[in-house]
Order: C-alpha cells, then structure tokens, then sequence
C-alpha cells in the first residue's frame, strides 16, 4: 500500500524536481543504479553501506523506483539538509550547467545539460533549415546561447511542433512580420497550448519563461516536443511490422503493452541477436563501448534488395579501436553514412547519457526499421486497432497534466487505475493512497492488486464525485473495455473544465447551459450569430467559434481567411483549423481537434466553447 508522506508541499515540489532531474526520460521511474551513483556522491556525507541498504530495502521487486520510493528515501533520513545536498549531486553530473539566478523556492537552483542544447540545435538546424519562416533564426550556432533566443518569438516551437505532429497548429496564425511584444505574446500562447494539445506537460511553463529563454524549461519543452515526433510510428496501429519482436509465449497484448522505449530496446536485442550478439538492457552503460551500436548499424543498413534501394555497407573495422571515444567517432561516422548522425556525440556514446542514445535509436528505427510482417503466423490482426480521435484526445489531456507514468495506451495504462487517482485528484477528489496498491505488483498477485484499485477507482467515482457509472465496475477498467472506459474519462475531463469555470467565476456552478448563455451573451453583444446548443449544426462551419474569438477579443480574426457561404467539407475543415488554432493563440487551452467541430461532436464542441469561456472570464 502507498504510504503519505510527511513532507511540506515546497518540499515535495523540491524532491519532484530532483528526481526529475535523474529520470531522463521521463517515464516516471528512475533506476537503482542512477540512484545509487547520486546517494555515493562525496558531499552527501552517506556511508556506503547505509545506500546500500536503503536502495536494496526499495528494490527487492524491481530495478526501478518510482517517485513515491523516491520521497521515502530521501524523507526517511534522519538529516534535514539532505534534499539540498542531493540537488548538488545532481548538478554536479557531467554535463549540466548552473543556471544564472534561482527559483521562487529559497536555495532551488537550475541546471540544464550542454550536450542536450547541442544535440537540440543540431536538430532543429537541419529539420527547419529549408522553413523561410525561420531565416531569421537559422542555424543557430550550437556552441552559443543562439536557441535560448531563438525560441523567444514563438515561430520556431511552432515549426517543431507541426514536425513531430503535423497540422497541429494552423500556419496561418503564426505571426512573421514585424513582431511586436504583443503578437510574440500570441505565438507563444499558441506554441504552449498546442504543445499541451499533443500531450506536453506544460503546467509549470508560461510564456514569459520562454520570451525570457530560461535553460531548463526551454530545453524540457523541445525534449517533449522532440520525442513526441520521434515516438509517433513506434507503435503496433501504425507499424504492424512490430509483430515480429514478438517472442515465444508472448501474445498481441504483451507486445501491446510496451512503451515506446520498451519497444525500441526489444528492437535493438531483435537485431543485435540476428547477429550473434549479446543483447543490451539500457541506452546508458550497455552502449558506451559502442559495440552494439556498430553492430545494430551492420543489421539495419539496406542491402540493396528493394527495388531502388542501394546497398550501404556498414565498415566495422572500428569496432577493434581501443579508445572508447575513438571507437563512438568510428561508429558515428558509419551512422552518418545511413543519414542518422543525430543526437548524440562520440562523447554522449562514451558517457552513457541516455535521453541522447535514446533519440539517437529512435531516428534510426525510423529510418531503417528493417523488420517485415511476418506471414503465415497466427495473430488477430483484427486485434491492432488505432487510436480514435476521442481516444487520442484524452491521453493528450491526462499526459499535459503530468500524470504518471505516461499514457502511451490507453486502456493498457489504465488497467491499475493509477493514472485514474491522479485524474481524480486534479478535480479535486481527495483518494485515501493507504486503499490504493502501488506498483510494482507481483507476477501472482497482479490482477487481483490491480482489480482492487479498478474497482476503488469505480467507488469514488460513484461516491465522491458524484459521476453516473450505471453499469461501470473495476473489472471494466481493469478489462480496457473501452466504452465504459471513455465514460469514465470523459465524465473526468468534463469535471476538470467545469471546476476551471468554477474557480474564475467565485465557485458558482456551471452546467452546459450556463456555457452556452454565456456564449450566447458576449456574441450578442459583438453583433454575432448565436448558437442553440453544443449540437448546433451552424457549428460545422466553425463560424461561430471564430466569431466568439474575435468578440473575445476583438480584431484578432482575419475574416479573409474564413469561407463563410456554400461551404465545401474542404472548407469546413480548414476553417475548423484555423479557429481551433486561433483559440489556442489567444489563450485557450483547447484539446478538440477541428474535425470535432466539423462534425458537430457534442461533447468536444462543449470543451471548445468553455475554454473559451474560461479565457473570456481571464480577460
């Protein structure tokens, strides 16, 4: 059972960010390895037995911890300075640079990594490097500061984000010309929401922070951005290829449930033992004598039996260099020969760091995957289904919140209600954690632990927050039956906006009704149109989300980008495009997508117009 603990809530968000800091790749769990190399740091004053102790009294099940073992850690020892001698620790890994200034939180100090900023650069230079858009801009020199301004008027993260998600954010909204204070204020508005629109956790990170180019926040928010485009195929619905990491005993659902990262490791030991290889266990010490990376290398490049797909042949003489970083450079030049030199230095290969290794295979999986549908095997094929938009929507809104882990599947990561506690305590229904089992759970027990949370989860859903789950018990949740599923979220998602709509209005309560006459009023006293409901077929043309923008705030539509008469369903759905970015630029943290208001989608259209609301009532 998970255990409170007793800690202020300054201490805790100081404890977050230093585990944070350790976990990368921001999973959620941090390795005992990684957490043992920081506890034996000389200033924290541990003896090495007491470490020793602490971390294998946590790690008897796993090799993992998850924050919840983190705070008991560092809260069970008896010092009180042991939070801030930790945070040392931790910034004084290679690699990480202090940051001029501190936080609101006395003694918080900022740190942020060079080779990360490097490897940023380098990528962003060669996505955008054809964007006249970004002229100004580009290259960026990576040995300087260059990116910490760049991001400064919004138009770069904008780039980035249509990269990793295309068609996000409606070019047309982004202002280019003769940039002012205020219409950098709008791009940066628009580059923050849509990046919450494709599941960025940009809670803690304002536009301010980016105009100002804060280290460690601007190079938090591309990390997101950045693996968001780079994980966007590693998955069976849109790579069916996958199939054949498989292994014996294994069903569709096993392979179904691994993480991107997890798929990508299985990726590498699938080819590393085609070629007689051991396989790895990390992107960190596994890879820095570049071994398997000169051989992964070998098994992926073509070798010219595709039709108009030459053969490049993968030099492994360097794989005898006795220098390891002389060895990473071999192998780097070999990668650069498929294309995929990117990430990573010689340096990053040697010294493990494993955010960088990851992008590094990431890009190459999606440049040279090398794996074929296997044929006459008996697989539900059936079984792979891909994300609805309404499925996709919600797992974007749970993952901008911050929920851990995150939500890659979302009926597979859902199955411990986990995630579901957390949700509840965002609309602030208050969970009894003593109730709740944590994970890891043992391979016997599993199901029941995970079945007693489904159905606790059920319990305050019924009973604290008032939901109506006629018909919903654990066993659903635990299941992934994905009707009663999305009931559940949506009823979550709906509470989430309404306490919003709550809290600005004096904690006056809020009904559909009260959204639509509020919507109705500040259109009628801008001269527009008004609406009957969220099902309103006038809404298919998104007119009336435009004009409630420019009644919002006024002067910020341009109506010669909007079709008004005999629309087209090509019209419709790019005025829908322009609107739901012309939202998000003035200040809405819109999650529906434009096809939600073609299609006149009730509930979407419904969390449409209470943002909007919501940022009306901010004006």
């Amino acid at each position: 059972m998970a255990a409170t603990t007793p800690v202020s809530a300054e201490e805790l968000e100081e404890l977050r960010e230093s585990f944070d800091r350790i976990d990368v790749d921001h999973n959620g769990v941090i390795s005992a390895s990684e957490l043992m190399a920081l506890f034996s740091a000389p200033n924290l004053g541990l003896p090495g037995y007491r470490v020793r102790d602490i971390v294998k009294e946590l790690t008897r099940t796993s090799d993992q911890l998850t924050f919840d073992q983190f705070t008991q850690i560092v809260c069970g020892l008896k010092s009180g300075d042991v939070a801030k001698t930790f945070r040392k620790a931790i910034n004084k890994k290679e690699g990480l640079c202090s940051v001029a200034g501190t936080s609101e939180q006395a003694g918080t100090q900022h740190s942020y990594s060079e080779e990360e900023k490097v490897a940023f650069v380098n990528w962003i230079n060669a996505a955008l490097k054809s964007d006249p858009d970004c002229g100004h801009l580009l290259p960026m020199d990576p040995s300087s500061n260059d990116l910490f301004s760049a991001v400064g008027d919004g138009i770069v993260l904008c780039k980035m984000i249509n990269l990793s998600v295309a068609d996000t954010i409606d070019e047309r909204t982004i202002n280019r010309k003769k940039l002012t204070a205020f219409t950098i204020q709008e791009n940066l508005n628009l580059a923050l929401n849509s990046a919450s629109a494709i599941g960025c956790h940009v809670v803690n990170i304002g536009a301010e922070d980016l105009k100002e180019g804060r280290q460690h926040l601007v190079l938090g928010l591309l990390w997101q951005i950045i693996k968001i485009g780079l994980f966007a195929d590693i998955e069976l619905s849109k790579n069916e290829a996958l199939v054949a990491l498989l292994r014996d005993g294994e069903s569709l659902e096993d392979l179904m449930k691994l993480s991107p990262e997890e798929l990508l490791l299985r990726w590498v030991n699938h080819h590393l033992e085609a070629a007689g290889c051991p396989p790895i266990q990390n992107f960190s010490s596994d890879i820095k004598d570049s071994k398997a990376y000169f051989n992964l290398l070998d098994q992926v490049a073509p070798k010219g039996d595709e039709e108009g797909v030459p053969a490049i042949t993968i030099d492994k003489t360097g794989i005898r260099e006795v220098d390891d970083k002389k060895r990473a450079e071999s192998m780097l030049e070999q990668a650069d020969r498929l294309g995929c030199r990117q990430f990573v230095t010689a340096t990053d290969v040697v010294r493990g760091n494993p955010k960088l290794n990851l992008a590094f295979v990431a890009n190459l999986f999606n440049k040279y995957p090398a794996l074929k549908k296997p044929e006459n095997q008996d697989i539900d094929w059936s079984a792979i289904e891909g994300e609805t938009r309404e499925e996709r929507t919600f797992r974007n809104w749970m993952n901008s919140l911050g929920v851990v882990p995150r939500v890659n599947h979302l009926y597979l990561d859902l199955d411990d209600a986990h995630v579901i506690f957390q949700l509840y305590q965002k609309i602030k229904v208050q969970v009894n954690w003593q109730k709740v089992n944590a994970p890891p759970y043992s391979e016997r027990g599993s199901r029941m632990k995970k079945l007693e949370n489904c159905n606790y989860a059920v319990e305050l859903g019924r009973t604290e927050a008032k939901f109506s789950l006629v018909g919903i018990a654990g066993e659903d949740l635990n299941a992934g039956n994905r009707t009663l599923t999305l009931a559940l979220l949506w009823q979550l998602m709906r509470r989430y906006t309404m306490n919003i709509l709550e809290d600005l209005g004096g904690g006056q309560k809020v009904i559909d009704d009260t959204i639509v006459g509020w919507v109705n009023q500040t259109l009628s006293e801008a001269g527009k149109a008004h609406i009957s409901s969220f099902k309103d077929s006038s809404i298919s043309s998104s007119l009336p989300v435009v004009d409630l923008i420019d009644a919002i705030q006024p002067g910020s539509v341009r109506y010669d980008l909007v079709k008004t008469d005999d629309l087209t369903e090509e019209e419709k759905l790019n005025n829908a495009k322009y609107a739901i970015s012309m939202a998000r630029k003035i200040g809405a943290r819109v999650y529906a997508l434009p096809e939600d208001l073609v299609e006149v989608k009730p509930k979407m259209v419904m969390t449409v117009f209470a943002c909007l609301m919501a940022r009306g009532m901010r004006a």
